[in-house]
């Protein structure tokens, strides 16, 4: 069984923040997936279900994000899981608004969420990280990040959480760059599309597509008579 851990903070003051990202993502899987209702269990919402052949429990934590670990390690004792059976999905600063990327292991990054669960269950679990974009200036972090997605941001994030939903097969089949692609895909598409070059309708049969403005050879008159005549003659071709 697998663990799936979506992070963000609880109650719905919280629920359209861009630190909330992992818990949409959670809901979507749900959804998608046909998931059983959510319950309270290990200090925390869950669900159960089956992505694929690979049975699955989500869980969002309800400790508020500085506490995910507390509730993620005791699901994760509870049913004896290691830290490679645990999947988590939360919101990234250093990715551009969109962009996902999956790792096994590494730093917290600044994330106090993922520096609860490193704490509390060991470091090598596969971490799911959901570009939110950084506002570009230090003192504007907490107003980004606790603050709620912009109404453009729809565009590219409810495609962005349907197709996490729809790959996340490939996710629990350890397949993790075939599931960056397929998201990666379904959120570009749009843009790739409207980007490309249409073709050009193919030109009439014996026409070609650049018109070319040919002179026509200009009719000259010549004079019946006179050492002129001769000469224009002999030039044109023509007879004397």
């Amino acid at each position: 069984m697998l663990l799936i851990a979506g992070l963000g903070n609880p109650g719905p003051k919280y629920e359209n923040h861009r630190h909330n990202v992992g818990f949409m993502a959670a809901d979507a899987i749900a959804r998608r997936h046909s998931f059983s209702p959510w319950s309270r269990k290990f200090q925390g919402l869950i669900a159960e279900g089956r992505i694929g052949a690979e049975k699955a429990l989500l869980i969002k934590p309800q400790t508020f994000m500085n506490l995910s670990g507390q509730s993620v390690g005791e699901a994760m004792r509870f049913h004896k899981l290691s830290p490679s059976d645990l999947i988590v999905l939360y919101d990234e600063l250093d990715l551009a608004p969109g962009k996902v990327r999956v790792k096994t292991g590494g730093g917290a990054g600044g994330h106090n969420g993922i520096r609860s669960i490193d704490a509390h269950c060991g470091k090598d679990y596969r971490r799911v990280r959901i570009g939110i974009g950084h506002p570009g200036v230090k003192e504007m972090v907490t107003h980004h990040v606790l603050g709620d997605f912009a109404k453009a941001d729809r565009e590219w994030l409810e495609p962005l959480l349907e197709a996490i939903a729809d790959n996340a097969d490939k996710l629990v089949a350890g397949d993790d760059n075939g599931f960056m692609n397929k998201v990666s895909l379904a959120v570009r598409g749009p843009d790739t599309a409207a980007s490309e070059p249409k073709p050009e309708k193919p030109a009439p049969k014996g026409q070609s597509h650049i018109r070319q403005a040919r002179p026509k050879t200009p009719k000259v008159e010549i004079p019946e008579g006179g050492p002129m005549a001769a000469m224009l003659r002999k030039l044109l071709g023509g007879k004397d």
